[in-house]
């Protein structure tokens, strides 16, 4: 993978003729292949992490899976030295993105049954509408957030379509577990804000240097606490070697997704990236499917098909500058 610091960037920045220049980095095409690269590895996560959470139990599993993944980064990704990291970058991002781990952790383990859980995963899945109203607002361009906005709107509706509509989600009765617990859905609604804070601004802040080797550990820690204050503990029977394959698979999937989004945020293009992340709970919803063998449903086609036109809507708008 890419070096941490933004120096080896910033020289094959000046080596591409399809650098740009944008927010004071070079922006590298091929930093944006490396960051779509994570939408694939995502697509993995919602599939395995039910499959280990039911082996292990949600708390302990996820708490397994930061856990490896941290190990797995810090042996294949090791983070820059601390000296390096940016002050702000390291309080700010780092809390940015522990919270956002921690938060969807919670909120799922806090849905009181699997249709709430569904809902949950919707609400979670705002942030790539919010990156892309934050990415626009931040561009300083005339009008930028009203330019996006249609497509937003058209994709976000394709995104519900997709992940509630083939679940079956039942629209009156989300309101109904909203009302009745509304916690897990406004941990879900925070954390994906923080996402797409940490997402739109850490390359400002980070100055070129990618704590997602850092940060992980960290959210390992915070997932062990969250486990054993819990009251869970530890299962009397540990699962077989099959349960804890898929422990690997998962930490490998998300761990290796965070790392190439890291590098592809900045070093590569927000904007790019912001508008395709919306195929991030599309792809996720179509592998979870392949993996725990459930049908794919007319209302997911639509809602592809309303994705795939916001996200042509959004492109459009940001390609003429």
């Amino acid at each position: 993978m890419a070096s941490n610091t933004s120096e080896p960037e910033n020289q094959h920045g000046k080596a591409s003729a399809a650098g740009n220049l944008v927010g004071g980095h070079v922006v590298s095409a091929r930093a944006t292949v490396v960051g779509l690269l994570a939408i694939v590895l995502w697509s993995f996560m919602a599939g395995t992490v039910r499959i280990v959470a039911e082996d292990f139990g949600a708390t302990l599993g996820s708490a397994l899976i930061y856990t490896f993944g941290g190990i797995l980064l810090l042996i294949f990704r090791r983070p820059a030295p601390l000296r390096e990291f940016p002050r702000k970058y390291l309080i700010v991002g780092g809390l940015l993105f522990v919270f956002y781990e921690s938060s969807i952790s919670l909120s799922l383990g806090l849905a009181s049954t699997a249709a709430s859980s569904v809902e949950v995963s919707l609400v979670n899945y705002l942030w790539p509408t919010m990156m892309v109203l934050l990415t626009a607002a931040v561009s300083h361009r005339h009008h930028a957030v009203l330019k996006v906005l249609p497509g937003a709107i058209v994709a976000t509706a394709g995104v519900a379509l997709a992940v509630g509509g083939n679940s079956g989600l039942d629209w009156h009765a989300a309101a109904q577990h909203i009302a009745e617990n509304p916690l897990p859905y406004v941990l879900a609604f925070l954390g994906a804000f923080a996402w797409s804070i940490y997402a739109v601004f850490t390359p400002a802040w980070s100055q070129g240097v990618d704590g997602t080797s850092l940060f992980f550990p960290c959210v390992a820690v915070a997932l062990w606490i969250i486990h054993f204050t819990s009251g869970e503990g530890l299962p009397a029977t540990m699962p077989g070697p099959l349960a804890w394959l898929f422990v690997l698979v998962a930490a490998a999937s998300i761990g290796g997704g965070y790392a190439c989004w890291g590098y592809g945020i900045l070093h590569g293009s927000m904007e790019r990236l912001a508008i395709a992340s919306y195929a991030t709970p599309v792809l996720s919803t179509a592998a979870s499917a392949v993996l725990l063998g459930l049908a794919l449903a007319l209302p997911f086609w639509c809602g592809v098909a309303l994705v795939v036109a916001g996200s042509v809507l959004n492109y459009l708008v940001t390609a003429r500058k």
